[in-house]
């Protein structure tokens, strides 16, 4: 497999110093200009369950509206809705008082199972999130960032070991903003919150018009800790209040995002990339010496040979040259999952490509998944052609069997896995279940799309002439010799996933840490370098194991070796495990199920993906190396 051009390896660089292009078209602001403030879900990283943001009796607007969201949206779970906070652009605020409610048992116990599971609010300004800075003196930067800031915490008040349930009811809000100095014009570049548990007083009996004596902006009187907090107790009242601080930038609007995104960690990448370089460079080294000496040599010496007594005392893998090509068994379904994997390669492959490009940034929310789904079933039509051409390369008749099992089986599984695990969603109420309506898109996509795309490949790849054997295949198959222990198929199909894995293992952390922990993900320059030496990792490995395979006289090497880079899978699946255990605080029965759910889906794809890239190398492999072979 070719190596990157340095041209594409430097635009690739470029991506990894967050460079994207931006979802959303720039919006001016005047002084005095109306600032819409949005309201998203609720989150939690030990649940994994979002809710929507009225699902606990915040202050509400006068009418609720949905903001109109993207399928992918729909499946992250994503509920953006308006919100009663008022800004005024350049205009500051202080102590604005939202709304008073009272605590009744119900909405007490709400609010604490809330705290206890450290649910975040994630509200939006302007297409940016909101985010909490956190100084930090450990990190190369000052300042990291987190998503959201939580609805409360627990703590004990001082000489008191009780613990109580604090909430945080008043907002420090500060909005950043780039003026431009010919127009005037300010473009929003930051949204950060500092939250504040207080327990605000006020003389008399309250009304609209009260006047906080904890927070007063006639007396300049302003939140600035929390020193005498606000517990959630039934039938005490809760006063929520805001500020808002505008505050002039020099971030310009196109890197608004690049706080958000930068990450420290940029070492750690580096020495992955170094990592699964040395692995593709000792692999490398291994089918180099297989293809340039030991094959050239036998190639040699087996066209050297003058008698047949002479070729009857020759071992190795020419003896088995009349039984290479002969079909496998179960080869309807090896068709149906190297044509399903085609379609996985063809989708991650363009993804990746957007993604590097910066045209699936976070900005575009959830522009990521929308063109995953969009791309997968576009690329129906590879699926269908690479299963029916290998399927008639086997003498098959039924094309229509097969092409249809490839629009079905893969997905199918799928749908049933994520369907039992929308149900357990949809129990426990949160708003992360797709609704009837999504559910229907995404049927529509399959069968509206998908399935007759596949159809046509499939017709469209039975009609193209059958590649041609480089070899004949004999009438009655050749007994495999006993083999040594280290060539046991489950033996070596174990240890040929395990390089593929270790390609990419450390790039997975990062992968898992932004969709389980609710942190961005935008190291796309990485992860396509990533994506490169695995393809080359499992070809590479696939190649060798099937050489030693066919040297040692077994010829049954189709699904082995699928087999041998798709069990990659497994270790993607047993360390999904591991990071559970040892970096998730998942302690809800199922709040687990919902992420080896997830998890599930992801390595069965992993295995597909991993599997055919494995295939089609030892496929070209055999037929390069027979056919360099005079046989009579």
């Amino acid at each position: 497999m070719a190596m990157i051009p340095a041209l594409l390896f430097l635009s690739l660089i470029h991506g990894v110093h967050c460079f994207y292009l931006p979802g959303v078209a720039p919006e001016d602001f005047q002084k005095g200009d109306p600032l819409k403030v949005k309201v998203n879900k609720l989150t939690s990283i030990k649940t994994q369950l979002p809710y929507s943001y009225y699902s606990l009796p915040f202050c509400t607007p006068e009418k609720i509206v949905d903001s109109a969201e993207n399928l992918g949206e729909v499946l992250r779970g994503d509920r953006i809705e308006n919100s009663p906070y008022a800004f005024t652009m350049q205009e500051p605020q202080l102590c604005t008082v939202l709304c008073r409610i009272m605590i009744d048992a119900k909405t007490a116990k709400q609010f604490k199972e809330k705290i206890d599971d450290e649910y975040r609010i994630n509200m939006i300004l302007d297409n940016l999130p909101l985010v909490v800075p956190i100084k930090r003196l450990d990190q190369a930067s000052n300042t990291v960032y987190q998503l959201g800031y939580h609805i409360g915490l627990k703590g004990q008040h001082a000489g008191n070991k009780e613990e109580k349930y604090f909430i945080h009811n008043h907002l420090a809000f500060t909005v950043k903003y780039h003026r431009d100095l010919q127009t005037g014009s300010s473009r929003i570049v930051g949204f950060e919150v500092k939250p504040y548990s207080i327990k605000h007083e006020y003389e008399g009996k309250w009304s609209e018009k009260t006047r906080l004596t904890t927070c007063d902006p006639h007396m300049k009187r302003i939140v600035v800790n929390s020193n005498t907090p606000l517990e959630v107790e039934v039938n005490k009242e809760i006063i929520f209040s805001y500020d808002v601080e505008y505050q002039e930038s020099d971030v310009k609007w196109a890197s608004r995002w690049d706080s958000y995104l930068l990450m420290s960690d940029d070492q750690i990448h580096w020495f992955s990339i170094v990592n699964s370089l040395m692995i593709v460079l000792f692999l490398t080294g291994m089918v180099a010496m297989i293809m340039l000496r030991t094959l050239y040599r036998d190639i040699s010496k087996y066209n050297e040979l003058e008698t047949q007594e002479e070729a009857l005392e020759e071992t190795g893998w020419k003896l088995v040259h009349g039984d290479v090509f002969r079909p496998p068994s179960n080869s309807d379904l090896l068709c149906v999952y190297v044509g399903t994997g085609v379609q996985f390669l063809g989708m991650v492959l363009v993804t990746m490509i957007f993604a590097v490009l910066g045209f699936l940034s976070p900005s575009n929310r959830g522009g990521l998944m929308t063109a995953m789904l969009l791309l997968w079933v576009s690329m129906g039509i590879f699926a269908g052609y690479a299963s029916t051409n290998l399927y008639k390369m086997f003498k098959g008749a039924e094309w229509k069997k097969i092409a249809a099992k490839t629009a079905f089986m893969f997905p199918a599984i799928v749908f049933v896995i994520f369907f039992v695990l929308n149900a357990l969603i949809w129990g426990q109420k949160s708003s992360g279940a797709v609704p009837f309506g999504t559910m229907f898109a995404l049927v529509f996509l399959w069968f509206g799309i998908s399935v007759p795309l596949v159809i046509v490949g499939g017709y469209v790849g039975f009609k193209k002439p059958a590649m041609e054997d480089p070899v004949k295949t004999n009438k009655i198959p050749r007994q495999i010799p006993e083999q040594a222990w280290y060539m046991n198929p489950i033996f070596s199909i174990l240890i040929g996933g395990i390089l593929p894995f270790g390609a990419v293992f450390i790039e997975l952390f990062f992968i898992l840490t932004s969709i389980w922990l609710n942190q961005f993900y935008y190291m796309f320059g990485f992860l396509f370098l990533v994506f490169i030496i695995l393809l080359i990792t499992c070809a590479e490995i696939t190649i060798v194991l099937c050489y030693f395979q066919l040297c040692s006289e077994d010829y049954k090497w189709w699904w082995r070796s699928y087999l041998t880079s798709g069990s990659s899978a497994l270790y993607l699946f047993l360390y999904a495990a591991f990071y559970f255990f040892t970096k998730l605080e998942i302690t809800k029965l199922v709040s687990g199920l919902l992420y080896f759910g997830y998890m599930l889906i992801a390595s069965y794809a992993f295995f597909v993906l991993t599997g055919t890239i494995g295939f089609y190398a030892c496929f070209c492999f055999t037929r390069l190396i027979y056919s360099s072979l005079k046989i009579d």
